[in-house]
This record gives structure tokens, C-alpha cells and sequence, in this order.
């Protein structure tokens, strides 16, 4: 028992592979354990884990239409990633959400929506934003910038102008849904092709 060849043969002496540094992994105590490393925890579905659900700064995320299922993102970063002038993000029956890229010296392009209201969250960029009963006659305009949400409430005509030097990214809400399902418009140009063949999609 105390012969020192057989030392490896106790079972609490330093020598036992549960006790050796190079077999740590090998003890469920121990720090390096894969239980305890974050990345472990990313392979499960968010549903599962509540408290684990925020994605890693940068993480690609799919930008697609995920409407009408449950969904949860970091719109934030979904806003950020997306390069297409309009993107559906997700549309449902009463509701849609829309991600926009609008480049500098652009905008949106002046618009009515006579049945639904909208609301807007710049997550990048800077730009001013000018509403009124009448295309011609704005009575409203603000200087928006990053974090800044405004409302525009139905019939009312809009236009987001883009006054910086980087693309204004953001989302948008629409109640009911101004889009078809799966809109993808890639341009200004295209959107205003595709805005031609309807007034809203019903």
C-alpha cells in the first residue's frame, strides 16, 4: 500500500488520473469542464434555455421571413446585417416587421399608408424625417438619429431622408402588414418596381 512503484494504486494519491492536471477533464468538478464552457450551451434551442439566449455579438443571423411562428431575435443586429433597401423580417396576420438599409443621400421615398399605422426604430445612422396630411406641405420633421423611434400614424405622408455619411439602419412595424410575405427588395430601385403592382397587399 505504501510501496512507492505502486503509489499510482491509492486511490487519493496525486497520482490517480482523477487528480493528475492532465486528465481534468475527466473530473466533473472541474473548471474546463464542457458543462461549464458558454459555447456548450449554444447548440440547444433558446426555447430551452432562457437565461442563455443572447446570441454572440455578431453572430450571422438568417435573414428571412419568418412569419406567423413564434420568433425571437436581436433585432438590434438583425437591423445591422441587413444590406437590402426592404426585407421582411417577419409577417403575420395583424402585424409585420420589416428591416430597411437606406444609403447615404437616399431616402424612402415620400408615402401614404391610408389603414395602418407605423412605427420606425433607427438602430444606425442619422437622418430627418418629415410627415404631413399632404406630400407637398409637411407640417411635421424631426432630426432622428440612432435609438430614436417615431410613429406615423395612418394617412399620413412620410419621408425618411438619410443626412449622414453611413447607411440608416432599422425596422419597422406595420399594423396590418404593408408587404407580401418573403419581400425582398434589394434596391430603392426595385422597391419602387415592386411598390407599382400594389397599393397594400391584402
Amino acid at each position: 500500500m505504501y510501496n512507492s512503484p505502486n503509489i499510482g494504486q491509492y486511490p487519493c494519491n496525486i497520482n490517480n488520473p482523477m487528480y493528475n492536471p492532465y486528465y481534468m477533464y475527466q473530473c466533473p468538478y472541474f473548471a474546463n469542464n464542457p458543462l461549464l464552457s458558454p459555447d456548450f450551451w449554444y447548440q440547444f434551442p433558446n426555447h430551452y434555455l432562457p437565461y442563455m439566449n443572447k446570441a454572440k455579438a455578431g453572430a450571422p443571423i438568417i435573414l428571412k421571413d419568418y412569419g406567423a411562428s413564434p420568433f425571437a431575435v436581436d433585432i438590434e443586429e438583425a437591423a445591422k446585417q441587413n444590406n437590402n433597401f426592404r426585407l421582411a423580417l417577419w409577417t403575420g396576420k395583424h402585424l409585420q416587421v420589416t428591416l430597411m438599409s437606406i444609403n447615404a443621400g437616399e431616402d424612402i421615398g415620400w408615402e401614404v399608408h391610408p389603414s395602418l399605422d407605423q412605427f420606425i426604430r433607427i438602430e444606425e445612422g442619422q437622418g430627418i424625417v418629415k410627415m404631413g396630411d399632404k406630400k407637398d406641405k409637411p407640417d411635421f420633421q424631426a432630426n432622428v438619429y440612432k435609438d430614436y423611434a417615431f410613429i406615423i400614424p395612418a394617412g399620413t405622408w412620410h419621408n425618411l431622408i438619410n443626412t449622414g455619411k453611413m447607411p440608416i439602419k432599422l425596422y419597422s412595424i406595420y399594423a396590418p402588414p404593408q408587404h407580401p410575405f418573403g419581400t425582398v427588395h434589394r434596391t430603392k430601385a426595385d422597391a419602387e418596381t415592386a411598390e407599382k403592382g400594389h397599393a397594400r397587399f391584402e
